[in-house]
């Protein structure tokens, strides 16, 4: 896949947050980490960053835990994209060269700059409560069956 490891388990847990919490339910670290097959402490780090980007909410305590209020909801997947690995995705190169430039161009240049286009457009179109009606439908799934 084009994220690294730790953007994949942050989007999954976004979305997986968001279905769970669209009703105002509170889902603790235990919950998200078997709901998308991620290590606990892995997406523990990964929800702290997330958090303090206000794109999930927490609380503390017995009844604590995460949740995404509606303004969260409308976020997109882009933003949590580049809370997570930044924006290279939308302008590195495809080789990864740091000088690749529209006046010095890699060899993927002209292609892959297509694709980033697609990804972003796709990204920002997306937002995190888009998902929750195609999961509670069964028509579209985040663990491994």
């Amino acid at each position: 896949m084009v994220f690294s490891k730790t953007c994949e388990y942050g989007i999954r847990a976004v979305i997986f947050i968001a279905q769970k919490s669209e009703n105002g339910a509170k889902i603790g670290i235990k919950e998200i980490a078997a709901g998308i097959d991620s290590p606990v402490h892995f997406i523990a780090k990964i929800l702290q960053d997330l958090s303090k980007r206000g794109l999930v909410q927490s609380t503390k305590g017995p009844n604590g835990g995460f949740y995404i209020d509606k303004v969260a909801q409308k976020r997109t997947l882009a933003d949590v994209v580049r809370a997570i690995d930044g924006e290279n995705i939308f302008i590195g190169c495809g080789l990864g060269l740091k000088n690749c430039s529209e006046t010095k161009p890699c060899p993927l240049h002209s292609e892959f700059k297509l694709i980033r286009s697609e990804i972003q457009k796709t990204l920002s179109s997306a937002t995190i409560g888009d998902f929750n009606e195609s999961l509670n439908l069964g028509l579209s799934f985040i663990k491994e069956r």
